[in-house]
This record gives structure tokens, C-alpha cells and sequence, in this order.
């Protein structure tokens, strides 16, 4: 039976995305996959939007929906620190977020993550689920991939973790995300927050974690197959 693909749907960012706190700053992490239905619209999307110089989200449901809000709170956000001569707080930008969110909250299908550092209380990871709820926790997890990951975060994640271990945990994540969940997938991507800055690291597929029953990563379909390369002319 034909399968029609509607590429007028809208573009929907079946998703894993991954906030952490460590002892210094926070890791973001995320897919690159973005759907229309079940059409691959864009396999190396960017799912972690700067909102300030210290602050960054990531965006996970609707992608016109989450970019929409996302531009609003940049907007927002500058005006602020404009008038105070001073950096937002990541409190501040996680509550314009939240604000946005529920005022809106019948019309828009978005999760944020809202992660960030400030002088004042160091590195913060708040959750902005559907339906405008902010909570401040030491890590938030969304997406549809995120069905997969509350068993390996209760074991995995622990207070007072490193730079490199929080980092590493996050790509192990989203790749056992991509693994399970059909939505999710492409390259991984992170960005690091803390005193010194903002650092962003781009992980592709062959340099992923395997686990059980993947395949590795191949340039072509006869190297799976084990047939012969094709003949040149």
C-alpha cells in the first residue's frame, strides 16, 4: 500500500534534548532531527538557540513554535540589558520564557530547556514543559527521545560532576535517544556554559557511542551489504 508523505505539515522536531548542571557551569545537548510527519525535513538542524551571551535554550515540539518564542525572548532580553547596563540572569530569562509559554499556552506546542550561568548563582537548568510549568532542577531532559532516558539518568547523573564528565553524559544520552527513538536523530550537539564562556562542540555519527544492535556508521549501503564496489567506466 503507497504511503503519501505530506510535505506541507508542519515541521515538528521529534526530539532529545538535555539540560545538566556540574560543578562549575551546564551542558546542553541535543539531536539534529527534524521531521515533517515522517519525512525528514532537516537532518542537521540546530536545536540550541542563543538567547543571550550567558544564556542558551534548547528547543524541542513545534519548530515554528519554539523558534517564534525563542526570537521574542532574544528580543526581550536586549531590551533589558539595556536598560539595566548589566547582563539578564538565567532566572530572568527562563521566567520571560515561562511567561510567553503560559500566556500562550493554547496555541503553542513547544518544550524549552533553559540553561545558562550568571555571577550570582553559577550555572542553572530550568524546564519549560508544555503548558508554561517552570522548574529549576540539576537536570531536565525533553523531546520524544526523553522516554528513554529517566532510568539511564537515575543512574547515571550525580552531583558535583566535572566539565568533561557532564559533557560526556550528555552525548552518551542523546546517542542512546537516537538509538531507541525514531524522531530523534542525525549528529549531536552541545554547548558548555560557564565563568569562561560559551564553548559549542559538534559530535557526528561515527564518533557516537554503538549500542545494542546498532550498526556502524557506513559511506554506502554496499558496505553493509558486503557486495563489491561498482565498476568505473
Amino acid at each position: 500500500m503507497d504511503q503519501k508523505v505530506d510535505l506541507s505539515a508542519p515541521h515538528a522536531m521529534g526530539t532529545t534534548i538535555i539540560g545538566v548542571t556540574y560543578n562549575g557551569g551546564v551542558v546542553l545537548g541535543a539531536d539534529s532531527r527534524t521531521s515533517t510527519g515522517v519525512y525528514v525535513a532537516n537532518r542537521a538542524s540546530d536545536k540550541i538557540t542563543q538567547l543571550t551571551d550567558n544564556v542558551y535554550v534548547c528547543r524541542s515540539g513545534s519548530a515554528a513554535d519554539s523558534q517564534v518564542v525563542s526570537d521574542y525572548v532574544r528580543y526581550f532580553l536586549h531590551q533589558h540589558t539595556i536598560q539595566l547596563g548589566q547582563p539578564a540572569t538565567v532566572k530572568v530569562a527562563a521566567n520571560l520564557v515561562r511567561l510567553l509559554s503560559y500566556n500562550n499556552k493554547n496555541f503553542l506546542e513547544t518544550g524549552l530547556i533553559v540553561g545558562g550561568w550568571d555571577k550570582y548563582e553559577g550555572g542553572q537548568i530550568f524546564g519549560v514543559p508544555l503548558g508554561g510549568t517552570i522548574v529549576q532542577q540539576p537536570f531536565a531532559i525533553g523531546g520524544s527521545g526523553s522516554s528513554y532516558l529517566y532510568g539511564f539518568f537515575d543512574q547515571a547523573w550525580k552531583e558535583g560532576m566535572t566539565k568533561d564528565e557532564a559533557e560526556d553524559l550528555v552525548k552518551k544520552a542523546v546517542s542512546l535517544a537516537i538509538a531507541r527513538d525514531g524522531a530523534s536523530g542525525g549528529v549531536v550537539r552541545t554547548v558548555i556554559i560557564n565563568s569562561e564562556g560559551v564553548t559549542r562542540n559538534f559530535y557526528p555519527g561515527d564518533q557516537l557511542p554503538l549500542w545494542h544492535e546498532e550498526m556502524e556508521a557506513h559511506n554506502s549501503l554496499l558496505d553493509i551489504l558486503g557486495a563489491p564496489e561498482p565498476m568505473s567506466m
